[in-house]
């Protein structure tokens, strides 16, 4: 399995530099800037453009779909930064056992098509849920291995490696070409932009500074930056113990300033999710009824990340 392979040489890497290396150089002095984007912008100074059909706010939902590591034998200090104990880990297998299958209920009882942040390991996992995404009609994008290692830190050849697989795996099981990325815990190192344009991918919820799809610098091919909703992230969310009433104010409101908003310039809206969050019994109710109530709005469109890209750069050619 290219997964399991990948995960193996990651964890020998990680071992090898030790934790020191493994947190990255230290910080600079003064103002660091990360040159990949124009600086001195506001959101009234872009260009105009506009999406399909009269409609001034796209939104795009994004669950992510995931694999986790079991603590490995041997007690707590054994165990990679990661990896999860039995609690946190079924926690997080109710996700793809169960709730995943509620969301997807949901989107399709409302015609809409989501896009999956899917570890590649899901593949080897869980095929019934690819099977099930992909029947739907849903995007996916590379997010990385496993939810249990992160890019951040990893020298470019063993990145570009773990990047490479993670698409290989998601385009062999779907059959589908891998245009998006988003890395688990949206982390990222210097080059990453580099090689996942190099590998062609174009776009990324990384970046989550603006509320347009903006152009981003890389070396080669192209790369676009697309808000992924993290204001509104439900993992953030109900850690702190708030309810799904309140989830659902929370997405009323990020939504009903950004449709305002958007009569002046066109905006998108993300909603992640997180299946063994929101795909909860007392939870999903609420995420039904957000939807619902978007849906009542003339002016959006609900559309996967591909599409908000295309739309964007094809207004603006």
């Amino acid at each position: 399995m290219l997964a399991a392979t990948a995960l193996t040489d990651l964890d020998a890497n990680v071992r090898a530099q030790g934790a020191d290396n493994a947190q990255g150089a230290a910080p600079q002095l003064g103002t660091a800037r990360p040159d990949r984007f124009d600086e001195n912008m506001s959101i009234l100074d872009r260009r105009r453009f506009a999406w399909p059909n009269g409609a001034t706010l796209a939104v795009w939902i994004i669950p992510n779909v995931e694999v986790f590591i079991l603590n490995r034998p041997g007690g707590p200090t054994s165990a990679m930064p990661g990896d999860q104990g039995v609690v946190d880990f079924a926690w997080r297998e109710y996700g793809s056992r169960v709730g995943l299958w509620r969301i997807a209920d949901v989107m399709e009882r409302e015609g809409i098509r989501a896009t999956v942040a899917l570890n590649a390991g899901v593949c080897d996992v869980w095929p019934k849920a690819i099977e099930k995404m992909n029947a739907l009609g849903w995007e996916m994008m590379g997010h990385n291995v496993t939810n249990s290692r992160t890019l951040r830190g990893l020298p470019p050849e063993q990145e570009q490696k773990i990047i490479e697989t993670t698409l290989n795996v998601i385009e062999g099981a779907t059959g589908k070409k891998v245009r998006g990325w988003l890395g688990t815990g949206l982390a990222e190192n210097f080059d990453t932009l580099d090689l996942l344009a190099e590998r062609g991918v174009q776009y990324t919820g990384d970046w989550n500074n603006d509320d347009v799809p903006y152009a981003m610098k890389v070396k080669s091919g192209r790369m676009h930056a697309i808000n992924y909703g993290n204001a509104v992230n439900d993992i953030s969310f109900y850690r702190f113990g708030h309810t799904g009433e309140d989830y659902y104010q929370m997405i009323v409101n990020q939504f009903d300033t950004l449709y305002a908003d958007s009569a002046k310039v066109p905006r998108v809206m993300g909603i992640p999710l997180h299946p063994f969050h929101t795909g909860q019994p007392l939870r999903i109710r609420y995420f039904e009824k957000a939807i619902q109530y978007m849906k009542q709005h003339d002016k959006v469109w609900f559309a996967t990340g591909s599409e908000i890209l295309d739309a964007y750069t094809g207004s603006r050619a």
